[in-house]
Formats: C-alpha cells, structure tokens, sequence
C-alpha cells in the first residue's frame, strides 16, 4: 500500500533597507560527504497536526521566527517532486522510508526584514535572506516552482493582511502605492491606484495627518478588521 505523506514548506518574503524583495531560505546538508543545498523552510506534518500550526512550528524550529502571519496558497501533488537523485541522498540521510510519497502545501508571508533575525536550528546549517535574482536554480525538490508559484499568487490576489505587515498602523497613500509598485514591479497611475483603494473597504481614511514632513501634510489611513 502507498502512503502518502504531508508536509509544508513556507515561502517567506522579506524588504530590505532598499526596499528590494528577498526570500528566506536555509541551507542544508544533503549527503554524507558534505555537499549543501538551499531550500526554503519545510518539513513534514505530525499526523494529528493542523495544517496551519504545523506550519508555524516547522517556521520556527528551522528559521527561529514566530508569529507570523501566514496564507495558504497552492498545494503541490506531483507523484515525482521528491524522486530527484540530490532529494534522494537527502532523504535517505533524514527519513525512515525515502520512497514515500510526499504532498506539500505552500504558505505565503511578507515581512519586515528588520523586524526578523532568522537563526537556523534542527537539520538548518544556516538560514538567510537571499534576492529574488539570486535564488539558485537547483534548490531541494521543487522548491523553485513553488516559490514561482507564491509570486504569481502574490502579484494576482494581493492580500490585505499580508500587506499590512510591510506598513506602519497608519500610513499615507504613497506609501501604499509604493508597497504595490514593489510588489507588482511595475508603476502605477496614482489618480487610477487611489480611485482603486476607495473602492477596498478595510482601508479606512482617518482624521489625522502626517506630521514633521516639509511638503503638504497628507491624511493617514489605516486597515480595518483585518
């Protein structure tokens, strides 16, 4: 009988000091003569796990960060995503049966790059932010279409609580655009964006003002019940 296992792997994205985009991923060691690879944070579930807890845990034990919020966007079932001579080696270091099957579901988080000092653990010989433009081709399993995949779900269907981790509690209309335009890559008409963001419920215009800036002060808005 086949069994098949469930893990999840999480695609972390981060801003740096430059406002450029960055993924975290670990480092690990796959064969007994010390050869490394990256992958992004993953691992496989308990059996009576929840999903969304097991991910939070697995984060945190290869990673050191918590509290995060984190979205669910695509599982991945291809019956040969773990059957790769490199996953191979790894798996045979690491698993009892190396042959199983192996489903993931992907997570999504933006963070704050600051706000988060990653420190590897359990089988993590490192953990690093790494640009987008610098991502090896040959990270563990299929880990580089996964992070493909938690770009184009990003970039199709922005979520408002994922944004809200990248913008103080109140912000101007500026600062959101600019987060779009990063995360987008590409400029945006501000009269067409602003007539977009009244149409958005959750993002509420508040009485106050920006305060201390050389031009004229703009009005802070904030997010609502997210």
């Amino acid at each position: 009988m086949s069994i098949i296992n469930l893990s999840v792997d999480c695609v972390i994205l981060g801003f740096d000091d430059d406002q450029k985009l960055k993924i975290l991923l670990i480092k690990k060691v796959i064969n007994k003569k010390g050869d490394v690879q990256y992958a992004v944070p993953g691992d496989l579930l308990g059996v009576e796990e929840d999903l969304l807890c097991g991910a939070k845990r697995i984060l945190k034990s290869l990673t050191s960060l918590d509290n995060l919020f984190l979205k669910q966007f695509r599982a991945f079932g291809d019956p040969l995503r773990t059957k790769d001579k490199k996953d191979q080696s790894w798996l045979t270091l690491y698993r009892k049966n190396p042959n199983e099957r192996v489903v993931t579901v992907g997570y999504l988080s933006l963070v704050k790059m600051e706000d988060y000092l990653p420190q590897a653990s359990s089988f993590a010989l490192d953990a690093e932010w790494v640009g987008l433009d610098d991502v090896p081709k040959n990270l563990a399993f299929d880990h580089n279409e996964i992070i493909k995949s938690g770009l184009r779900y990003l970039r199709t269907q922005l979520d408002h609580k994922i944004i809200s981790n990248l913008l103080p509690s109140k912000f101007t209309l500026s600062q959101l655009q600019y987060i779009y335009e990063i995360l987008l890559d590409e400029k945006l008409d501000k009269r067409n964006f602003r007539k977009n963001i009244s149409k958005i419920k959750v993002i509420k215009k508040t009485k106050e003002k920006q305060e201390g800036v050389a031009h004229k002060p703009a009005y802070l808005y904030t997010y609502d019940k997210l």
